[in-house]
């Protein structure tokens, strides 16, 4: 079968297709999500494939279907880690405003995505220091970005001027603070106590010092710490977490053929997803069952012959729904 093949299941007058690579893209999601939570469990050296496909739950041969090995698959949860990151900074640095109102924007917003995404942050500040010379060079870059934006406050210094490494030791010393947070454990706003946001007089105080003064550091810590606000939930979080199940394509081409045509027999159910051994159909929509994902509303029972109906449940209309945001999101 061709990865390119579409499916396309017909609902009344409107078309429902799903790609092979929009399937690829949630599994890709489920691993990277497994190896951010074990690499904060086991650190990046004792993080095996065998931990991460176990904690995905999805086959070595899917893994190895989208990662080379290991570290391809860390380098590829930095990258996405960082490009998150860098959607909610970005923003604040590019606004209006003078140096020091830009940058401790900025410093919230990176806080806050570290207090929503702990295992995102400890992967990008700890654990890629550990994670091999790919990492690190990774990490480098993104470091020199830091620095070259601290470095601009050189433009606004009141005290003379400023030696040039100061950027790269005031982007030193908040790393270093960050890890130690980091490091720390615990999960979610309340990380051992108090949020990372709450940081942000400290260390503003930190960044502003060598370039504005004592007077400026001093209001920095002077002000209040900035309101935590509510998580966001993006489309690219796992839409199978707390299920006991593996996603594979057979069970989506099952799972959207029930969506398009709520009711449908075993055989309308195998025939719409296209799957012909209709033994396959009745396993997949056994488990389905089991996994409370989708009804019976027939008379029947799987496998049985008799008059099957099959609707999504609640759940398994959140999923549809949810499969359908990340496969839209995988740009296909």
């Amino acid at each position: 079968m061709s990865r390119k093949r579409i499916i396309r299941l017909e609902a009344g007058e409107e078309g429902v297709s799903f790609t092979r690579e929009q399937v690829d893209e949630i599994q890709r999601t489920r691993v990277l999500g497994a190896l951010s939570e074990v690499v904060a469990e086991r650190g990046a050296g004792s993080a095996t494939v065998a931990h991460i496909v176990a904690r995905a739950g999805v086959s070595r041969r899917t893994f190895y279907e989208l990662f080379a090995d290991r570290e391809d698959c860390f380098l590829a949860a930095f990258d996405q880690a960082v490009e998150r990151a860098v959607a909610r900074v970005l923003p604040e640095w590019e606004s209006a405003g003078r140096w020091r109102e830009r940058i401790r924007g900025a410093l919230v917003a990176l806080l806050g995505f570290f207090d929503e995404e702990p295992d995102l942050g400890a992967l990008c500040v700890v654990h890629a220091l550990g994670a091999g010379p790919r990492a690190l060079e990774r990490r480098a870059k993104v470091v020199r970005v830091l620095v070259a934006a601290v470095d601009e406050g050189r433009g606004e210094a009141r005290r003379g001027e400023v030696a040039p490494l100061t950027g790269e030791g005031v982007v030193g010393a908040v790393l270093a603070v960050l890890h130690t947070r980091l490091s720390a454990g615990g999960r979610g706003p309340a990380r051992n106590g108090a949020p990372l946001t709450s940081l942000a007089g400290p260390l503003m105080g930190m960044v502003v010092l060598p370039y504005l003064g004592s007077a400026a550091a001093t209001r920095e810590l002077a002000r209040p710490a900035p309101k935590l606000a509510a998580p966001r939930i993006g489309v690219r979080e796992d839409p199978l977490r707390g299920l006991d199940m593996r996603l594979t394509y057979r069970t989506v081409r099952v799972l959207l053929a029930i969506a398009a045509r709520p009711g449908a027999s075993n055989r309308q159910v195998g025939d719409a997803a296209g799957i012909l051994d209709q033994g396959q159909t009745s396993k997949l929509l056994q488990r389905l069952l089991h996994l409370g994902l989708i009804l019976n509303a027939g008379n029947g029972e799987v496998g049985r012959g008799g008059p099957n109906a099959w609707r999504l449940t609640l759940r398994g209309e959140q999923l549809q729904r949810t499969i359908h945001a990340q496969g839209d999101n995988a740009g296909v």
